[in-house]
């Protein structure tokens, strides 16, 4: 292994290490923080050992979907055992296992630190909006360095013990197939508690949102941590460990050792640059804190930008690549800017759509779809730009250096995704120390505080959403480009012509495209008819304790709702109904590739990548547009708290809640999880299909 290849992957592992200290250090003194409310305390208890509880209970089961996955991919990965022998299937399957289990830890530290730094964000709004901020955002952080942290260790370990791309593309496999579960798991749950808890609270008995007496919720408040925090952790864990997969499987198949250096060097200082905005995250005694995380993502921003220039001087790096980089992260942002415009409350369609609920629910419905569709448009256009970008930047250094720019450009955009993870993972903590102030009884002055904390969170959430998927879209482009390589590596071997490009008027890719563009829809269909289904039977549950606990509608003292019993509905139904979505999605793949082979499968991915974008842009905009609108009302806008309006505003939020928190944000990782099955069984697409 040339030398300088050898230092920078001794240095990603070093910058890693790095990242997991000073993880260390924020986790020790968010727990430093103290908490004297004995109701917070109690409360803040029973969502840690509900979102453990919950968990534990999804590692178990998805433990068991990894065995048996590995053990297919040992027997027939990336050739069947008795053609390949054992130690290249071998190696597959336990850098499968390796990547499902790096996913499982970092969703397990977020959750973690999580359900202690609600409780800290709470107490210490009580001193004042900075001192809640730290707390919240460091507790954020946290799993911002874990994740980003596990997956450049894990792609550095991969790489550095087997030197093979194909196993990074098992190890990326792992990661997303634990990620696309623990999404859809994870936004099951939250979302189930979260309609229950505003139908039957909010809408029938006008109570706010987090009050105690609602039997649904605690569950909420789990909710929060394993979707928001555990499951948009391992999507973004996913689409980093892809983004770097695809670019090094590229970069490979180039021959030049120096673009494998540049991958593992831009992936490191994108984990520096994290570090280092993390550092200096800070709010004043009476500051804004969306203006502080935003100015934190920008600092991260231009450190990134810097730093890689200097690297590219210094080690001679074609400076091409690195414009691809740039451009990436550029439109990274840019996409994270145009989602802010549809879903901050100080936007003109928030306040539309607020103005809208004043004639009635079907109109909260019909604008919000409105501007949900509206606000596909300059993310769709960002994201082709930057692959069109970046395949003209690099075309000039040869045809595959084209595929390796937007490979790269993948790579700059998830450069920062430390800082994107630690704002995103800030949106629940606070959300949940909002609801511990009130059912703590801390006060108004706390509240107006929480509540401000709890806004910054939305709206950054939203961005860091379509931050997401935008990265995600790029991501499986680059995919493709894998897939491409992989496959020609093979043909090469078998002495078949090279595959260059798939065309349209095919009718085997015409027929895979078809099925890739309709499969994100059924996907999505099946998860929103989990949370469906799950959620009448919470709202049953929630009736029958308000009818049958005398004196709990009342908030008579000592009377307490069945807390547990929402928090079992919920677990069982998450549990019941995460694993057939992402089945089909992976069953639709394998059965397209063996009817119509690696065309057919090319055709698929397209389809699967500007329709998944498109339904994941939608759903998280729109989702995100309702919430905030409901918010805004909530503020006194529009009849405020109580009115018709508000109650119409409240259906919105409830149609909303399963488009941004469980089917938007998971097609993501449906999208990637199809790329890799495609990728690591391309050389059975290609010598064993029915039409070729």
């Amino acid at each position: 292994m040339p030398s300088e290849q050898t230092f920078f992957l001794i240095l990603a592992i070093f910058i890693s290490l790095l990242a997991f200290g000073f993880a260390a250090w924020l986790y020790s003194w968010v727990k430093r923080q103290p908490v004297t409310n004995d109701s917070i305390k109690e409360i803040g208890g029973l969502i840690r050992k509900g979102a453990n509880t919950f968990l534990t209970k999804e590692y178990i089961v998805l433990s068991k979907f990894v065995g048996i996955v590995a053990l297919l991919i040992f027997v027939f990965l990336p050739l069947p055992i008795w053609k390949n022998g054992f130690l290249e299937n071998f190696t597959m399957a336990i850098a499968y296992i390796a990547g499902a289990l790096f996913s499982a830890v970092a969703g397990k530290i977020g959750i973690q630190v999580a359900t202690i730094a609600n409780m800290k964000t709470a107490e210490s709004a009580r001193k004042g909006i900075r001192p809640a901020f730290m707390s919240g955002f460091r507790g954020g952080a946290v799993m911002g360095m874990a994740v980003v942290g596990a997956s450049l260790l894990g792609v550095t370990l991969v790489f550095l013990f087997t030197g093979n791309t194909t196993a990074l593309l098992g190890f990326s496999f792992g990661a997303s197939s634990l990620a696309l579960f623990a999404k859809a798991g994870g936004g099951i749950f939250t979302k189930t508690a979260d309609i229950s808890a505003d139908l039957c609270g909010k809408v029938e008995l006008g109570i706010p949102e987090d009050d105690p007496r609602n039997p649904a919720v605690i569950a909420d408040n789990v909710g929060d941590n394993v979707g928001d925090v555990a499951g948009m952790g391992a999507d973004l864990f996913d689409s980093n460990v892809a983004s770097m997969s695809a670019a090094l499987v590229i970069a490979v198949n180039l021959g030049n050792k120096i673009n494998v250096s540049m991958v593992f060097c831009y992936a490191t200082i994108g984990l520096l640059a994290s570090i280092f905005g993390v550092a200096a995250a800070r709010i004043g005694k009476n500051g804004n804190p969306t203006f502080a995380l935003n100015s934190s993502t920008y600092v991260t921003t231009a450190i990134f930008g810097l730093l890689t220039a200097i690297a590219t001087w210094a080690f001679n790096f074609e400076w091409r690549i690195w414009g691809a980089s740039i451009l990436g992260l550029i439109v990274g942002v840019i996409i994270g800017i145009t989602t802010d415009y549809y879903t901050n409350d100080n936007k003109k369609p928030v306040r539309s759509v607020a103005k809208a609920s004043e004639s009635g629910p079907a109109f909260t419905i019909l604008s919000g779809i409105s501007y949900g569709l509206l606000s596909t448009l300059p993310a769709m256009v960002g994201v082709g730009f930057s692959a069109l970008g970046a395949y003209k930047i690099c075309q000039p250094l040869g045809a595959d250096y084209a595929m390796f720019g937007i490979s790269m450009a993948a790579v700059g955009m998830l450069s920062i995704v430390g800082m994107i993870i630690s704002n995103d993972a800030y949106g629940p903590i606070v959300d949940n120390a909002r609801g511990l102030a009130e059912m703590g009884d801390l006060g108004d002055e706390v509240l107006e505080i929480t509540d401000s904390l709890d806004s910054a969170g939305n709206t950054v959430k939203a961005i860091t959403k379509g931050f997401a998927v935008g990265a995600a879209g790029l991501t499986v482009i680059a995919l493709l480009g894998a897939f491409m390589s992989e496959v020609n590596e093979v043909a090469a071997g078998l002495g078949l012509d090279k595959l260059t490009s798939f065309d349209i008027m095919n009718p085997i890719v015409f027929f895979g495209m078809l099925v890739g563009a309709a499969t994100p829809a059924v996907f999505s269909a099946m998860l929103m008819l989990g949370v469906d289904r799950n959620a009448q039977r919470m709202v049953s549950e929630i009736r029958r304790q308000f009818r049958e606990i005398i004196g709990l509608k009342d908030g008579k003292p000592g009377v307490t709702p069945d807390y547990d019993k929402c928090i079992e509905i919920a677990t069982h139904g998450a549990l019941h109904e995460l694993i057939p979505a992402g089945l089909m999605a992976i069953i639709a793949t394998i059965l397209v590739g063996f009817i119509g082979g690696v065309q057919a499968i090319g055709g698929f991915l397209t389809g699967n990548i500007v329709s998944g974008l498109l339904l994941a842009l939608f759903m998280s905009n729109s989702g995100g547009l309702w919430d905030n609108s409901k918010k805004y009302i909530e503020s006194g806008a529009n009849g405020g708290k109580g009115s018709e309006t508000h109650k119409a505003a409240v259906v919105g939020d409830t149609v909303g809640d399963p488009f941004k928190d469980t089917a938007g944000p998971s097609i993501n990782t449906q999208i990637t999880v199809v790329s890799l099955v495609s990728s690591l069984m391309s050389t059975l697409f290609l010598t064993m299909s029915i039409f070729h």
